[in-house]
């Protein structure tokens, strides 16, 4: 049976036998002894998206007394979530991803740092309902690599275009209106940083309906 640890675009957790390409944490363990998932979806702000492997270490998903490991189809999907990137396995992306933030959000001088940008993600994930937090927005506004829910699903946007999402991967590309407004999933700091040059992970099977 799938473990209930893969990560949607809207930040809901499910059960698949897709395999994922990044995996991360929302800072703690929200499993129970049994490796179901327990009732809470994050322990601390810190959400993050990380390397299947690194340096050799093994670990046993949903081990006892561990955090939780959750898995994404890609980068773009675990941004859209609201995760970012680890600084111990992914350290050259975790320190792009920050100059550009500050380059383009920062309001002093010197690099932000990670529990800054945890806490303006966690305002910009979640409403104080726990539900996911989106806002509305033109396709043409947009740059590639934002997540967006439209009609019967979440799409991947790239220069313009919609590529609907599923656990296996990409399964189409849409051609729509560049003013056509859609409700936005990822995160505007997110967004900003993708609109700098930061470019975003996309599972190989956009490439087939490019």
């Amino acid at each position: 049976m799938a473990l209930t640890n893969r990560v949607t675009p809207d930040g809901h957790i499910i059960a698949t036998r897709a395999r994922g390409t990044f995996m991360g944490n929302r800072g703690g363990m929200i499993h129970r002894l049994d490796k179901s998932l327990g009732p809470r979806q994050w322990v601390s702000k810190a959400w993050i998206s990380c390397r299947l492997s690194f340096k050799g270490r093994w670990r046993e998903v949903m081990g006892p007394n561990s955090y939780t490991e959750l898995f994404f189809l890609d980068e773009a999907t675990s941004f859209a979530a609201g995760h970012r990137p680890c600084y111990e396995c992914r350290r050259q992306d975790a320190v792009s991803f920050a100059e550009l933030w500050t380059e383009q959000l920062g309001e002093r001088r010197g690099r932000v740092k990670a529990g800054e940008m945890d806490a303006v993600l966690h305002t910009e994930r979640l409403m104080d309902n726990g539900r996911k937090a989106t806002f509305e927005e033109a396709v043409g506004h947009l740059p590639t690599g934002a997540f967006v829910r439209w009609r019967d699903g979440a799409y991947l946007v790239i220069a313009g275009r919609l590529f609907r999402w599923s656990p296996e991967g990409y399964t189409a590309a849409l051609d729509v209106a560049p003013g056509l407004v859609v409700e936005v999933l990822t995160p505007r700091s997110a967004l900003a940083v993708f609109a700098a040059g930061y470019d975003a992970d996309v599972h190989e099977s956009a490439l087939v309906h490019m």
